[in-house]
């Protein structure tokens, strides 16, 4: 990140956030920061900085939904990959009891003076090819004929197991990319709103760090104070979305971690998959699937255990507990809090139940 950077003096207060630094972090949150050429940029003030700091922590999130998307499409090929596995390993060992059955049937046609082909399909090397040959057919009787069918059938079968274990092996491996380039972006863009933070004096960032502040404080006392708990279970259009509020009540102050869906901390859909999978209804992973998990609702119908959606991205989400407020987990700077839902841009809700 720091690579371009040039030695500029520092103003007497020490009280402003100079060019270099701006430029490398603006670099690592949007494609439309500054060049980088070594003109002088306008002076930050902790509002901007905020504001640059809320929008690296949005752009992280939503390649955090997007590493959320690669990590369940990889476990998904991974677990297939393992299926097919099994199932060429159970199919092998099928036909290798078969061709044994094939050889000993040989071995006693043999012994009784006779050559059967089958013999020949037992010590053959390629027996598929064997297989094909004319000459078997013709020789073949009709029991050795439906035994040797049913081998060259499990040989296809095995072949075709393979083919399809080789293209999920290849699905896995690109998934795997997948993860590793949303996860390069997601701690480029978190290391650049720390940086971009502690280019800052202390009682700036104090400045910047009170709602977050704020919201840490009123978490002991959300139930209470903020959203009352018994209101909102009550509101709930039923007990497996109060029972999802309760959950997320239970939550309050638990750690934002990108990736996370519980117990102990979370990332925004990885709270409402958790609240939901205690309530013992399965949801979808990311946010842009689970905006389609349930009936889309209005603003105005909103009830306790809604699904929020935000950003035209459909990048975070929250769970609604009445009164305009939500339970959600917002970012790396604040745990799992009550805030309201008018504080990010609005892009739809659902009802799961």
């Amino acid at each position: 990140m720091a690579a371009h950077r040039k030695p500029r003096s520092r103003s007497a207060g020490g009280h402003t956030i100079r060019t270099a630094a701006t430029i490398a972090l603006a670099g690592a949150a949007t494609a439309t920061g500054f060049d980088g050429v070594g003109h002088a940029e306008p002076q930050l003030t902790p509002a901007q900085v905020k504001a640059k700091v809320d929008q690296l922590y949005q752009e992280a999130e939503a390649a955090t939904e997007k590493y959320n998307g690669a990590k369940e499409k990889a476990e998904a090929a991974e677990k297939r990959l393992d299926g097919l596995r099994d199932e060429a390993a159970r199919r092998t060992e099928q036909l290798n009891e078969a061709r044994d059955a094939l050889g000993s049937i040989a071995a006693a046609q043999y012994r009784g003076g006779g050559l059967d082909p089958a013999v020949q399909l037992a010590l053959s090397d390629d027996p598929d090819r064997y297989l094909d040959s004319a000459e078997f057919v013709e020789r073949a009787g009709s029991r050795q004929a439906t035994s040797v069918a049913n081998v060259r059938r499990q040989l296809r079968e095995i072949e075709q197991l393979r083919g399809a274990a080789h293209i999920e092996l290849a699905s896995l491996k690109s998934r795997q990319a997948e993860l590793k380039r949303h996860k390069k972006t997601i701690t480029g863009k978190l290391g650049a709103a720390r940086r971009l933070m502690s280019q800052l004096p202390a009682e700036e960032r104090a400045v910047l760090g009170g709602d977050a502040d704020r919201a840490s404080r009123a978490t002991t006392g959300a139930r209470e104070e903020l959203a009352p708990q018994g209101a909102a279970t009550t509101e709930a259009p039923n007990s497996r979305a109060a029972a999802a509020v309760s959950y997320a009540y239970a939550k309050l102050g638990s750690p934002y971690v990108w990736g996370a869906t519980g117990p102990d901390a979370f990332d925004c859909s990885g709270l409402v998959q958790a609240a939901y999978r205690d309530a013992g209804i399965s949801l979808p992973r990311t946010t842009y699937a689970q905006i389609d998990a349930g009936r889309r609702v209005s603003r105005s119908e909103l009830l306790p255990g809604d699904l929020v959606f935000f950003y035209s991205g459909i990048s975070h989400v929250g769970l609604y507990i009445g009164n305009g407020q939500m339970i959600h987990a917002p970012n790396p700077s604040a745990p799992v809090r009550v805030a309201p839902i008018d504080q990010m841009p609005f892009a739809g809700a659902t009802r799961v139940v």
